[in-house]
């Protein structure tokens, strides 16, 4: 199979995990080894990047700040960044997703937002969703996951609660009604 890297995955209704339910994951690294996605559209309760930053004792300038995002239900702890290639990407704590995507784990970035200094998109996330070797592989074999082409403008400008239906809508799908046409051969 071709990697995935830089591609949505997308939960049809016929998703099994509810952790997963409507979800759309950007994949951000997939080889033989694994495969390591974040969730973009299911915001982290009751948490704002405000708390955040309080809990770094970093205080905001009066702009615009990212959400909180839970990327996925692996180490809900560690925190993971999505930006725009306006920002440098740090070398030691980042990796280009797609040409206009890059994912950080740089504590600079966190300062830098505060200060309105950061990159002209973002995203901020808690946890992952990860694959074994073979794993993901194996999952598309079922219904559950729908592989589709990303944007970052779907990434960065979709609301998340609209970004299941757009993203499927962008290539002519109503995913609504994908529990539906879906059989097996």
């Amino acid at each position: 199979m071709d990697s995935l890297t830089g591609q949505f995955l997308i939960a049809t209704p016929r998703m099994g995990d509810p952790r997963f339910q409507e979800a759309v994951i950007l994949i951000c690294s997939h080889d033989e080894g694994g495969a390591f996605g974040l969730v973009l559209n299911h915001p982290f309760p009751e948490m704002n990047m405000l708390d955040v930053l309080a809990s770094f004792e970093i205080s905001s300038v009066d702009h615009s700040l990212p959400p909180v995002l839970l990327g996925g239900p692996v180490e809900m702890e560690t925190a993971f960044f999505l930006h725009s290639t306006d920002y440098p990407l740090d070398q030691g704590a980042g990796l280009m997703v797609s040409e206009d995507i890059c994912l950080s784990r740089s504590p600079a970035l966190l300062r830098d937002l505060a200060a309105g200094q950061g990159p002209s998109q973002c995203l901020f996330l808690l946890g992952y969703a990860g694959w074994g070797p073979g794993q993901l592989e194996e999952e598309l074999c079922g219904e559950g996951w729908l592989p589709l082409p990303a944007s970052s403008e779907d990434v960065f400008q979709t609301p998340t609660d609209k970004m299941w239906k757009k993203v499927t809508a962008n290539f002519g799908i109503d995913i609504t009604l994908y529990d539906d046409v879906a059989g097996n051969a």
